[in-house]
């Protein structure tokens, strides 16, 4: 099997300027990060007959409505990608989550994934996608390209891009969709934890469709426009915002999808200051950077840098509502900390504030009860050690 192209460890590709790490050695923070990662696979990764047949493997989620679902499938591409020349079984591992991939296509579009499965390897819902798996199906595609070439990864990504194109983003505002089903009152509808800039970019590099250019501005304009005038006290942004194609968009004012509070920063935007901070210190955007940066310093000011006391939920006005632990929260701040780099006017305490989330989530196991919380908080390492890159 041939070398790794971007090994675990060896920190090869640079973050922007000004992005921070974690206080001490660099190699001690890696061993932090293959720890968790040994865990990770020992409690949710399934293979063989538990998700039909030989040869394939799948992320299991006892926290999920069904045991198997697109977006742990998408944490699993990426993250065993991310963890070669670490983990001499990542390609094995990788390629048997693909296969499982491959075995249940959307209803809709066979380059699509159909985003449940139940616990005999059937699909369940109604076999149509979910946005956020596809992005990052396709985006572990392109890392396992970079890593293992061959050709093959990087053509299934690239149709596995254009599928998300045709039928996961809407044609007019440019904006991710819930997923290829969406239509009538759903059309308007968009889940910020979708919005996933360092992905889109990936995208546009990998094919040269221009559009993509387009998604990545549509996505951070209107960031900007929800912050300030829904959230200027904190920069949170809901789980879901409604009326994209009416020209007034604005959080869930109740249950769109999933719940009473799909306005709120819930279980699905407490992935934004992850995803807003690994596009900031990987691609330096000033947009991304302002934006994690307005997160972290929230954070921290609202907690009195202590992560013990984030919580598992905010109104955006930055009143808490959930109890405080998750890492599915806390270990997202840790990203958009590393914007409070040195030089910048009001960054005393920055590196102690990263430091004491680095040190909550080197000191919060993943529980083998909770995938979503284990799988988030994983790849947050990962971006915090710097074991992070964008293909």
């Amino acid at each position: 099997m041939r070398r790794a192209g971007v090994p675990f460890g060896e920190h090869s590709v640079r973050y922007a300027p000004g992005a921070l790490r974690p206080s001490g050695d660099p190699a001690a923070a890696d061993r932090q990060v293959l720890e968790h990662y040994r865990r990770w696979k020992a409690f949710f990764l399934r293979s063989g007959d538990e998700v039909g047949g030989r040869g394939r493997c799948a992320v299991f989620t006892p926290d999920a409505a069904h045991p198997f679902v697109a977006e742990a499938q998408g944490y699993g591409l990426v993250i065993t990608a991310l963890m070669a020349g670490a983990d001499p079984d990542a390609q094995d591992i990788f390629d048997g989550i693909l296969r499982h991939v491959l075995a249940h296509p959307s209803v809709n579009h066979p380059d699509l994934h159909a985003a449940q499965q139940d616990a005999g390897g059937r699909d369940a819902g109604g076999g149509d996608s979910a946005t956020d798996g596809d992005l990052d199906i396709a985006y572990g595609l392109l890392l396992a390209d970079r890593q293992w070439g061959g050709g093959a990864y990087e053509a299934l990504a690239v149709r596995r891009i254009d599928a998300v194109l045709e039928s996961e983003v809407h044609r007019g505002t440019r904006l991710t969709k819930l997923g290829d089903w969406s239509s009538g009152r759903y059309d308007e509808v968009s889940r910020t934890s979708d919005w996933m800039p360092d992905h889109f970019r990936a995208f546009r590099a990998a094919t040269g469709d221009p559009r993509w250019d387009e998604v990545l501005d549509a996505h951070l304009s209107l960031a900007g426009v929800v912050r300030t005038r829904h959230a200027p006290a904190t920069g949170l942004l809901p789980d879901f915002v409604v009326g994209t194609t009416s020209g007034d968009p604005r959080p869930a004012p109740g249950e769109v999808l999933e719940g009473p509070h799909d306005g709120d920063y819930h279980w699905n935007a407490c992935r934004d200051p992850w995803r807003l901070g690994a596009d900031a210190v990987t691609s330096g955007d000033a947009r991304t950077w302002a934006a994690a940066r307005g997160l972290s310093r929230w954070a921290r000011a609202a907690t009195g840098g202590d992560p013990a006391e984030i919580r598992n939920g905010y109104r955006l006005d930055g009143t808490a509502y959930g109890d405080p632990g998750s890492p599915a929260f806390f270990a997202p701040f840790a990203v958009a900390a590393m914007t409070e780099g040195e030089g910048d006017a009001g960054d005393e305490g920055a590196q102690g504030w990263l430091d004491a989330l680095w040190a909550r989530m080197c000191g919060s196991p993943p529980d083998p009860a909770r995938a979503y919380a284990a799988g988030v908080q994983l790849q947050s390492m990962l971006v915090v050690s710097h074991n992070y890159w964008v293909p």
